[in-house]
């Protein structure tokens, strides 16, 4: 991988890990339709990392809340928000954690494919589309409640699959529970936090473990590239995300699925 490649995967990981339209489809997709070789481990925690530090400045707000919060509970013996925030987001990662330990190994091998890409791109899409149109979008992060949690941890064992889209399918199922777009993806982007470091340090230990040759350039670049732009995107996102809406990414994930089946035809 030159410079270059390097760049534009870092940028796809900042521009694509918290828009509904799969990071992971975007980084598979310059192997699979320009031949590029696999960006490799070294890589993929260098823009993970980026994309984990953007997310953790942007809600440093609510990081330091909860943390403040656990502690208010232990000298007070009483549950607040920002703690039963925290512990929810605990709660909808065990499935993603159990999921991933149970077929991480299977879906690197069986799905990694443009045809699971195109279909997995159409079909959530399409439900993103049903749970922005038809959701009430009334419902505040104040309301979410362990089952709440447990649904949308599900959902986002889903992005497992690669093409489904991590913030896409747990901000469906935010709304499909009557949560508002703003909620939806700030609980969406929360739930990024333990995911994107629990899976960052696997790689980080895989690849230690391998004993890889590390071009710690092209790291630095990866992990700088994908942070500010990550972080311009959530940004962006939110700041647009009422007025917008989903429509736009539903729309552009069914162009991009129509064109890989095309391709693929």
């Amino acid at each position: 991988m030159d410079w270059f490649q390097a760049l534009v995967l870092a940028l796809i990981q900042g521009l694509t890990e918290f828009l509904p339209i799969s990071s992971s489809a975007h980084l598979i997709l310059p192997s699979q339709v320009l031949g590029w070789p696999d960006q490799g481990l070294a890589f993929d925690v260098a823009v993970h990392l980026g994309t984990l530090m953007a997310v953790m400045a942007y809600y440093r707000r609510d990081l330091v809340a909860m943390i403040g919060g656990a502690g208010q509970a232990v000298t007070q013996r009483t549950m607040n928000d920002d703690l039963k925030l925290g512990l929810l987001v605990v709660l909808a990662t065990i499935p993603a954690v159990l999921f991933g330990f149970l077929g991480d190994d299977w879906i690197e091998r069986e799905l990694r494919s443009a045809l699971v890409i195109a279909v997995t791109t159409l079909v959530f899409g399409a439900l993103l589309w049903a749970a922005d149109a038809f959701g009430k979008r009334q419902f505040s992060l104040v309301r979410l409640g362990i089952v709440g949690a447990i649904f949308i941890g599900l959902a986002q064992a889903l992005a497992l699959i690669p093409g489904t889209s991590r913030s896409g399918i747990t901000i469906t199922a935010a709304l499909a529970l009557g949560y508002q777009r703003e909620d939806a993806a700030r609980f969406s982007f929360l739930l990024s936090i333990p995911v994107i470091l629990g899976a960052g340090l696997l790689k980080t230990k895989d690849l230690i473990e391998q004993q890889l040759a590390v071009d710690w350039g092209l790291m630095a670049l990866g992990a700088v590239v994908s942070a500010i732009t990550a972080y311009l995107t959530i940004v962006f996102f939110i700041r647009l995300l009422e007025r917008i809406g989903m429509l736009p990414f539903v729309v552009y994930r069914l162009i991009l699925g129509i064109a890989l089946l095309a391709w693929l035809a």
